[in-house]
């Protein structure tokens, strides 16, 4: 068993996960892995970083697959005993002109978004090592959607005391609101990737509660982030941030200090704690 310390970015062979990995690889005291569904668009992107002099591993991971995510989970436990960095940034969004019906985006922009990383926190929060970090790449797209929900929708989102089972029912019910096209007369924005985002924050607000009760002295951090509109396949030439500045927050949140006690269950932007 490596004695290294290890960090995991998932959805890493292309745009601001690729970015986190090489931004991890210069600054981070550790073994670093690049994972991706696709073993040769993973290999590939591991040897252009070598090209750059950076040495990333890499492991096959599929977040929507439970028996890849196992794997996955099986291999860290072995060969380090667990993990000490994992960075959730694998995600899907439609473009803004697909015609596919909002009812089939909504399930499937939630299926990845959501429950397949609700999934990978999971599996993989049991291996966390003391003192480990966990990030969501979430999206300001889901404080905007947060603002879009109704009074009530708002109120238990923001709760103190929501559960990560009442979330999941919230989140189950999105989909077939959008399915049946009552969502919006239900107090539901219309934006699929927007709602995927306010439940993948809220997710992170209550993982970091149970944190501080379940393991209290273990000082693990677990936060949500915006990197902020980064050009990439998913959002497009003209957004403002190369995925190198995109991946700055990320990292921040993935590199605080030992001993650090906050941010912790926040909602980050710029290396900022942002309002929710």
């Amino acid at each position: 068993m490596s004695s290294s310390k290890v960090a995991l970015v998932t959805g890493a062979n292309k745009g601001i996960g690729f970015a986190v990995v090489r931004s991890l690889c210069k600054e981070y005291s550790g073994d670093v892995y690049l994972t991706a569904r696709d073993v040769g668009r993973g290999t590939a992107a591991v040897e252009s970083l070598k090209k750059e002099g950076l040495t990333a591993l890499f492991h096959q991971l599929d977040i929507t697959d439970p028996r890849s995510v196992h794997t996955a989970r099986d291999f860290f436990t072995e060969q380090y005993g667990g993990l000490d960095v994992l960075v959730n940034n694998a995600g899907i969004a439609f473009k803004v002109a697909d015609t596919t019906p909002f009812g089939i985006q909504a399930d499937v922009t939630l299926k990845t978004n959501f429950f397949a990383t609700r999934d990978m926190c999971n599996m993989f929060l049991p291996i966390i090592k003391p003192g480990g970090r966990i990030v969501n790449v979430s999206s300001e797209m889901g404080s905007v959607s947060l603002s879009r929900c109704s009074p009530e929708l708002q109120a238990r989102f923001r709760s103190d005391d929501i559960t990560e089972e009442e979330l999941v029912g919230l989140m189950e019910r999105f989909v077939r609101d959008a399915q049946e096209g009552v969502h919006a007369e239900r107090g539901w924005p219309s934006t699929a990737y927007g709602v995927s985002k306010t439940g993948l924050t809220t997710l992170t607000r209550i993982l970091a509660r149970n944190l501080l009760k379940e393991r209290p002295g273990d000082e693990i951090l677990c936060n949500a982030c915006c990197p902020g509109w980064v050009r990439t396949d998913m959002a497009g030439p003209n957004a403002t941030k190369s995925p190198d500045e995109g991946a700055v927050t990320p990292v921040y949140l993935a590199l605080l200090p030992a001993g650090a006690k906050e941010p912790h269950g926040q909602f980050v932007s710029e290396k900022k704690v942002q309002p929710w």
